[in-house]
């Protein structure tokens, strides 16, 4: 698939059918994954990787309240046979930054505008997405309830350094699943986001 087709074609699916994912497709998303770019080159990312039925159900169970009896968002997500937890570590980009090639004697957060630890390990979700929109696949990026975060660690073992900044879903598109955002609300232009050479500048686009 060419790049424009997969970034035109990616989106949220919340519906899936049973059928199962290739695992040459899901390590193929996992190893694009870890080309993302991340600040000086920490790597303070880990995927936990859901791909049994026992262990998918068992992250359903950690995070939803009625399994016998789920709604409709959540009978559809369930299906999904491939869940990845994409979790970031602080202190990775801490520690590096406090090397002799990065200049700094400490680790001290305030040093960081932004918490790129996080931000890098959002950019190669975005590579598993579009990994599985190019191989036919669907998937969907969803948050872990704050409520439920401990109860996930506890279900995986999760260390105290790693977070999960969200949840993957990856399957095949279930025939007549949600239709999505973009079919109730409308995509803003691109004019309307783009701002040049000053904000409120919005000369017309190029494409």
């Amino acid at each position: 698939m060419e790049f424009q087709d997969v970034v035109r074609r990616r989106k949220m699916v919340r519906s899936y059918s049973t059928e199962p994912v290739d695992p040459a497709v899901v390590d193929l998303a996992l190893h694009n994954a870890t080309r993302a770019p991340n600040a000086g080159f920490s790597q303070g990312w880990a995927f936990l990787v859901l791909d049994t039925a026992d262990d998918v159900r068992r992250f359903w169970a950690a995070t939803a309240d009625d399994l016998e009896q789920p709604d409709t968002w959540l009978a559809g997500m369930m299906k999904a046979p491939v869940v990845i937890l994409p979790c970031s570590s602080k202190a990775a980009y801490l520690s590096r930054y406090a090397e002799a090639d990065k200049g700094w004697t400490d680790q001290d957060e305030a040093r960081w505008p932004k918490p790129f630890w996080d931000m890098d390990t959002a950019m190669a979700s975005l590579l598993i997405l579009q990994t599985a929109t190019d191989a036919g696949l669907g998937s969907c990026f969803i948050g872990v309830p704050a409520d439920k975060e401990g109860a996930v660690r506890e279900a995986f073992a999760i260390p105290d350094e790693f977070d999960p900044i969200g949840v993957i879903t990856i399957g095949h598109p279930a025939d007549g699943g949600a239709a999505g955002s973009p079919v109730r609300r409308a995509r803003k232009p691109v004019a309307d986001v783009v701002h040049r050479g000053r904000w409120g500048h919005h000369p017309s686009p190029s494409v």
